[in-house]
């Protein structure tokens, strides 16, 4: 799959946005497919980042999540959820802190995995100036709010120090989840 990129690389032109996201959906088929025949019965969320230039390609499905988190602090999710309750908040059904708290808060109706093949959440964007990029699961975004998230993220100079330390807070709530993140400084910082 990441051969259909290569001619670009080579020849110093970027590849369309066409490309990139018949690429990453491909390689959210083959990870399903690979779920259903090694762990039947599994599932899983995916959120996979591909940066090439200037320019970003998400693809999203479940409950793991991207942000952006801007030099002053503002946080923004990138991704949507793929769970009932978020499903339920934005049909109106539920509040922001009613989702929070409900017993079903960790239901998807999408993965990796599960049912057919699904697609996934494609967003393509411009690279935001500076800031970072925040990938991580709901272990993470769950015990932690986001503006703790993002003053974290911009109190260490040091990715891999801020991931740490986000990953602490989120085992200091009590940490019931796999908690994960990856966090990418941008260029202009």
């Amino acid at each position: 799959m990441v051969e259909k990129l290569y001619p670009g690389i080579l020849t110093q032109e970027p590849p369309t946005t066409e490309r990139v996201e018949e690429v990453l959906q491909q390689a959210v088929q083959a990870a399903h497919t690979a779920v259903q025949q090694q762990a039947p019965g599994g599932g899983t969320t995916l959120t996979m980042l591909l940066i090439y230039g200037f320019h970003m390609t998400l693809a999203h499905i479940g409950d793991s999540r991207a942000y952006s988190i801007g030099l002053d602090g503002k946080i923004e999710a990138l991704t949507r959820d793929h769970s009932l309750v978020k499903r339920m908040v934005e049909l109106g059904q539920l509040s922001e802190a009613e989702a929070a708290i409900h017993p079903h808060r960790n239901v998807l109706y999408r993965a990796v995995g599960q049912g057919d093949p699904s697609e996934a959440d494609l967003i393509s964007q411009p690279l935001p100036d500076g800031g970072y990029l925040l990938l991580c699961s709901d272990g993470l975004w769950g015990l932690v709010e986001e503006a703790e998230l993002a003053r974290l993220c911009l109190s260490r100079d040091n990715p891999q120090q801020a991931c740490q330390d986000m990953l602490a807070a989120a085992n200091e709530a009590g940490g019931p989840d796999n908690s994960t993140a990856i966090l990418i400084r941008l260029p202009g910082n």
